[in-house]
């Protein structure tokens, strides 16, 4: 049995059988109701007689016994081919058995994971890869999310040279979004509603719902969330940007002359249909993008295997064909597991800080101060001016203490900073139940599920965060106290925070629970209090029933670092545009930086005082200034991908439904194959059983200027690494211009199994040139206890 199958055992549940999965054999008996299916389809089985694939499954020729002929939502045949259709299951199963089937699968839903931070990693204005790539003028990023606000400061085209000749994209009109709206920024913009409309009912895609939530039947963003992502990726410059005073100063994104590409996949509040996302990465290679940027996920750790998981699926089509893809890592930390897009072949982002800060300081009446943050920018609190203090969990149950909807006594709350503690519903919510109930302020506390991780909220009344810590201690005083009495104090915009990075504390964490070999996330970005523009359908908070309006907003998020991974993929790729999709994020890799500015460990927010792990920020911070010239790459084709596949235990057909050919796994006489064989920039040993040693070979490529070079092996392993040794074949790589590759291998041994629970060992494995190339790779052992 393949590692994989043995690791999920402990892991996960058993990833199932590609027949098992496909649809639970009609599960639903002799149900009716209509779901939204997904199928893989071999292209090459289609009679000459149909034009086009599209022909040949609408017709009768293709319809499963004499049911009336297909009627698809979606036609994949770019990175994917296939259809989407809304059936009943009974359908649905008939079609999995036709010959030309080769995979199906339900439709099902996922969330969006939701300046300064270009300067934060390294980047600096006519030097170095913003000077050398032209800021990315002639790269195309596609941005896969709510669409687009195309009025924004940072979506204008000044200055700009024309669209580059190859794009073959175009512009969707529709309600209020004017073919006009494109421009040599905004290159491209397309909407997929189909799947949105199978799953919610036509009426949910009507330019506006019963409860007054504004949508638009075009590529119109009336979330914000895509605007955000879009502009912090490629956004152009714009002078004067503030969210309503805070982050004031130039707002940019990280490759501000590259054009935007947008496919609005995801509906306001309603998430994004599976079938519309592969919709929208079919169009977008077809279209010519570059880089495709996707912060969206299942959320909750949730992972499927790379077969029925359509971003993995999407993405490789996209992969195999050149364009680099990045995702957001999820929101879920930082509980252990709980990074999601796990595929080998994207760039998997968590978020880090940056060094500015929105502090807000509670002052009690017993004169102790407590630190949070906030981004309240309204009428503050009357100068030194105590108000009451009151905590609705003592007395009023869970829901008073979360302060949702309808749960806390206005005559309790009248004129009083009350605390609320974060969960369950969003954290500007609670502000509005709060006013709505005569509250004059809110302090939002932290629980252990959180920590001492903070993001600033434009809250819609005089409000801050506090970490747990804080908020156990001022929950304390307003319990303990008679008459309890505090102010809030807003400070403002602070720069040049130490530490920083640290990493966020709801950015999802390792280990990767699909395939522990393959270490997640790869790298993480700025993606707390990120500065960028904003729609103009909704306030600050995204809550209806806020009436302000900004041009630029601040968020926080994995959704947030994405793009941001996705820009300096834009520059690299601008740079160098001979570079795969895994050389690009190879050299993210390898340049990482594992140190604050104040030169010591990158820290987790989550837990004061302790040391991040690879398992929190994969290889660590993305350093834009070291990237352009990493001098060695760790490439990874098409045919690695499958051999990948192949040794953690997919069959031949499932990994057809991937790479759109037919493929047949290499012989692995002489050793038993493992995820960790694949080229990649980190190095993740699991040893189980008795076998408490593993080799591992990786191929370096010289992508430095010298194509003489030599390179020095160098391991550095954590002082608590129990044993375990780490050695290198060869110690020296040298290149010359006739070997610009050069194999090594990496043996992980351990002196015994450890005991059950045994931590994992962390270090890092250096190539040192001397002339300033450190190529850094992650190192991680972990043990699996025999079932």
């Amino acid at each position: 049995m393949a590692t994989h199958r043995r690791l999920l055992l402990c892991l996960l549940l058993l990833a199932p059988t590609l027949s098992q999965t496909v649809l639970g054999a009609g599960a639903d008996g002799g149900s009716q109701a209509r779901k939204t299916y997904i199928f893989r389809v071999n292209h090459r089985a289609k009679p000459t007689v149909f034009p086009t694939h599209a022909h040949w499954y609408s017709s009768a020729a293709f319809a499963s016994s004499d049911d009336a002929p297909l009627e698809p939502l979606h036609v994949y045949d770019t990175v994917f081919h296939g259809f989407s259709a809304s059936l009943t299951a009974s359908r649905a199963d008939e079609l999995r058995r036709h010959p030309a089937v080769l995979a199906a699968f339900e439709d099902q839903v996922r969330q969006m994971h939701t300046t300064r931070s270009p300067q934060f990693m390294g980047l600096r204005a006519r030097l170095g890869l913003w000077s050398l790539a032209d800021y990315g003028s002639d790269v195309i990023v596609g941005v896969l999310d709510t669409g687009v606000w195309p009025e924004r400061r940072s979506l204008s085209d000044r200055n700009l040279p024309p669209v580059p000749a190859r794009w073959r994209g175009g512009c969707d009109a529709g309600p209020t979004f004017p073919a006009s709206s494109c421009n040599r920024k905004l290159v491209g913009a397309r909407f997929f509603s189909q799947g949105h409309a199978a799953h919610y009912g036509a009426a949910a895609a009507t330019a506006s719902s019963s409860n007054g939530s504004v949508e638009y039947m075009s590529p119109r963003d009336a979330d914000g969330h895509g605007t955000h992502t879009a502009t912090t990726a490629a956004g152009s410059v714009s002078y004067d940007a503030s969210m309503e005073g805070y982050a004031s100063g130039v707002a940019k994104g990280v490759a501000p002359k590259a054009r935007v590409a947008v496919y609005k996949v995801c509906w306001k509040g309603a998430g994004c249909l599976d079938s519309d996302i592969l919709a929208g990465f079919d169009r977008a290679v077809a279209d010519g993008v570059d880089v495709i940027s996707v912060s969206i996920g299942g959320g909750n750790g949730a992972v499927s295997p790379f077969y029925i998981d359509p971003i993995a699926i999407g993405s490789y089509g996209a992969v195999s064909r050149g364009v680099f893809v990045a995702t957001s890592a999820g929101n879920e930390g930082p509980a252990p597991m709980s990074v999601t897009n796990l595929a080998p072949w994207i760039a998997t982002v968590g978020a880090g800080t940056i060094d500015r800060s929105f502090p807000a300081e509670i002052v009690l009446g017993d004169g102790r101060r407590m630190s949070g943050v906030s981004l309240y920018s309204g009428k503050p609190l009357a100068n030194n001016t105590l108000l009451s203090l009151y905590y609705p969990g003592r007395t009023g149950g869970l829901s008073a203490s979360l302060c949702m909807e309808n749960s806390i006594d206005p005559s309790l709350v009248a004129g009083k900073i009350v605390i609320c503690d974060r969960g369950s519903s969003p954290r500007v919510a609670k502000g509005m139940v709060v006013k709505e109930a005569g509250g004059a302020a809110m302090v939002l506390a932290n629980g252990e599920a959180n920590g001492e991780g903070l993001v600033g909220d434009a809250h819609v009344l005089p409000a801050c965060s506090v970490g747990e810590n804080e908020g156990d201690l001022l929950k304390a005083y307003a319990a303990n106290t008679t008459n309890p009495t505090a102010t809030i104090v807003f400070r403002g915009t602070v720069v040049g925070v130490k530490p920083a990075p640290l990493v966020a504390s709801f950015s999802a964490r390792g280990p990767n629970g699909l395939v522990p070999e393959i270490l997640k996330p790869d790298f993480i970005a700025p993606g707390v209090n990120i500065l960028a523009a904003w729609t103009g359908a909704t306030g600050p908070t995204g809550l209806e029933s806020d009436p302000r309006r900004t041009e630029f907003n601040i968020l926080s998020g994995t959704s947030m670092a994405c793009p941001h991974a996705s820009g300096a993929a834009a520059l690299l790729r601008s740079a160098h545009p001979g570079w795969s999709p895994a050389a690009i994020r190879s050299a993210l890799m390898t340049t990482a930086i594992v140190t604050d500015n104040r030169a010591g460990a990158v820290a987790d927010e989550a837990e004061a005082g302790r040391a991040a792990t690879p398992f929190d920020y994969g290889a660590g911070h993305v350093a834009l200034g070291k990237a352009l010239d990493p001098g060695l790459v760790y490439d990874v084709g098409d045919d690695d991908y499958v051999a990948f596949m192949c040794s953690i235990g997919y069959e031949a057909n499932a990994i057809e439904v991937i790479t759109h050919r037919p493929v047949a796994c290499p012989s692995t006489a002489g050793r038993t194959p493992s995820g960790s064989d694949l080229n990649y920039p980190s190095i993740s040993v699991v040893l189980y059983g008795s076998n408490q040693s593993r080799t591992v070979i990786r191929t370096a490529t010289n992508v430095g200027a010298e194509a003489s070079a030599t390179y020095k092996a160098r391991v550095e392993m954590a002082s608590s690494g129990g044993g375990v040794s780490v050695a290198v074949k060869p110690e020296k790589l040298v290149f010359s211009p006739a070997a610009q590759k050069q194999s090594f291998a990496v043996t992980v041994a351990a002196p015994s199994a450890p005991p059950a629970g045994a931590a994992p060992v962390y270090g890092h494995l250096v190539w040192s040139d001397g002339r300033g190339h450190d190529v850094r790779s992650p190192i991680v052992v972990t043990w699996l206890q025999p079932m």
